[in-house]
């Protein structure tokens, strides 16, 4: 932050499991335009040009972020009736959960750049259930800290 900004001071302050680093400056809209008053879902989120090249480039660091902050892995429990009793199963998947359609497309967008198949379980959210997607993820989501 600094060196982006570096007549702004950056605060750094420890807490249980992180560290919360601050910097204020009526400049940083210019680094993230898509930032503004009110909720990201009521108001338009948009990469800037020298965004989505970042993003086109870093791809799976892009979605690896975005599992991270809106996502996560678990595993799905099924249950289906069978005569003489029930049968269950359950297998790893991905979820990405958010109000914000635009947040949304560009997630969905970077998995179809990298050609991982996804399903829109409900108005907000994204599911990768598919093994071989499942997979392909976890060579570069990692765990969540």
């Amino acid at each position: 932050m600094a060196t982006v900004m570096p007549l702004s001071k950056v605060a750094r302050r420890p807490t249980p499991g992180a560290v919360d680093v601050n910097s204020q400056s009526k400049h940083w809209p210019c680094l993230f335009p898509q930032h503004g008053p009110g909720r990201k879902h009521t108001r338009k989120i948009e990469l800037a040009g020298w965004q989505r090249e970042i993003t086109d480039q870093y791809t799976e660091e892009f979605i690896r972020g975005l599992i991270h902050s809106d996502g996560c892995r678990s595993m799905n429990r099924v249950r289906r009736p069978l005569k003489g009793g029930d049968r269950w199963y359950e297998y790893p998947r991905y979820n990405f959960t958010n109000v914000s359609l635009d947040i949304q497309r560009l997630f969905t967008d970077a998995l179809d750049r990298l050609g991982i198949p996804w399903t829109q379980m409900n108005a907000e959210n994204i599911s990768i259930a598919k093994r071989e997607a499942v997979a392909r993820l976890d060579e570069f989501v990692g765990a969540k800290y």
